[in-house]
């Protein structure tokens, strides 16, 4: 009994420690993602000053909340040291410390979501490491592909970055679970944003405002470096932000070539943040190769047999209720019940249960989506479902889930 009271007592508090770090991630990286956006356009509305003071590049009136600002886009000359310069900064640094304590949480402590029998063996351990290593090593190799030579030539150190970033997304969709593979490459593009914050635009910013204390002219093509960079953290924003989503959308990550999935959506995403913020009718065409590639990842994304018309199963096909109620309690209530034997994730699981007749009538198109098209329920098959079971469900579903 001690034990069983125990074991809830840390599922309980584990749910908690999911939701305020989810919570905490989600408003530091609002936090640091508005205001990155909110300076590139800033950069691009600025206009000439009607009467140009000495080191100012230009000037801006907004109005929001009933309040007027003006703007200004300044080069500190040597001696010119603001009284209160704000930093932006804690903002990138809160989203990445509350990013990899979910990963740790999620992903390393609980297990389950880390591995899937049916796309590899790897054992937890070595996944584990692997996950690590790769978050590790990335900026590292990242940081001096840009500082190399090669870095005068950005178009080809982009395709680099780029064919390096699809090497990993490949590696890891083979070998980790679909959902835990998208998690990695969003955390490692977090971790090479936050680095690139950290490690060369506020080093660059520090060094510019030495100079100017010590009555020296500022060395601007610091800044013009460190600008680069924040520009790189522009097109990562997007892909990033749909792999925070796409943990509630299965039919990505679970597709057999999720690797492919994920890369298109990179692309579009970062299209469509060069037609947002880029300069000349390249930025209009960006869309173009946005929309093409977003159509490819719904159309590899879209489960077997899911675009056919729906057929009715004839009368003698759709298998008795009992039998599926069966298939229901051996498979999925261990977890998806009030009463449930599995609490490794928690009790019921996004607050799904299997507990009554009608209740598993009621979930019939959800059942159909992860347990039938997607395949990722159960979660990586730990009960143990067969294809034989998949089909009987399927066959009910289609007969209208009668509960006979």
């Amino acid at each position: 009994m001690v034990t069983v009271r125990l074991s809830a007592m840390t599922s309980w508090l584990g749910d908690w420690a999911n939701l305020l770090l989810r919570w905490a991630h989600f408003i530091a990286g609002i936090a640091w993602i508005g205001s990155s956006f909110y300076f590139i356009w800033l950069d691009r509305a600025l206009t000439t000053p009607e009467h140009l003071k000495p080191g100012v590049e230009g000037d801006l009136w907004m109005v929001h909340s009933g309040g007027f600002y003006q703007v200004e886009k300044r080069r500190p000359g040597p001696g010119e040291v603001p009284a209160v310069l704000h930093w932006f900064k804690w903002e990138a640094m809160l989203t990445w410390i509350t990013g990899i304590a979910l990963l740790v949480l999620i992903f390393y402590l609980g297990g389950a979501y880390l591995r899937d029998p049916s796309v590899s063996g790897i054992g937890r351990l070595p996944a584990i490491a692997l996950g690590v290593g790769v978050l590790v090593v990335s900026w590292p190799i990242y940081d001096g592909l840009w500082r190399s030579p090669l870095a005068k030539r950005p178009a080809v150190a982009s395709l680099v970055s780029l064919a390096l970033l699809a090497a990993v997304t490949v590696l890891l969709c083979l070998l980790l679970s679909g959902r835990a593979a998208f998690m990695h490459v969003g955390s490692l593009l977090g971790t090479l944003m936050v680095a690139n914050v950290w490690e060369r635009i506020l080093p660059a910013q520090r060094q510019m405002l030495a100079a100017t204390r010590a009555g020296q002219p500022a060395d601007f093509t610091l800044g013009e470096r460190a600008k680069q960079r924040s520009v790189h953290n522009s097109y990562m924003t997007f892909p990033l932000l749909f792999i925070m989503l796409s943990n509630h959308f299965p039919a990505t990550y679970a597709s057999p070539v999720n690797w492919l999935v994920l890369l298109l959506l990179f692309v579009a995403g970062a299209s469509v943040r060069h037609a947002m913020i880029g300069r000349g009718s390249s930025s209009r065409w960006a869309l173009l190769p946005a929309g093409l590639a977003l159509a490819a990842a719904m159309f590899l994304s879209t489960p077997k047999g899911a675009a056919a018309p729906a057929t009715a199963a004839a009368a003698d096909s759709v298998p008795p209720f009992h039998a599926v109620r069966a298939v229901i309690a051996q498979r999925c209530q261990p977890c998806h019940s009030q009463y449930q034997s599995d609490r490794t994730l928690g009790p019921a699981p996004g607050g799904v249960t299997f507990d009554t007749p009608e209740s598993i009538a009621r979930l019939a198109e959800r059942i159909r989506v992860r347990a039938v098209e997607t395949k990722t329920m159960p979660l990586a098959n730990k009960t143990g479902m067969t294809e034989e079971e998949r089909a009987l469900l399927a066959r009910w579903i289609s007969g209208g889930a009668p509960l006979r």
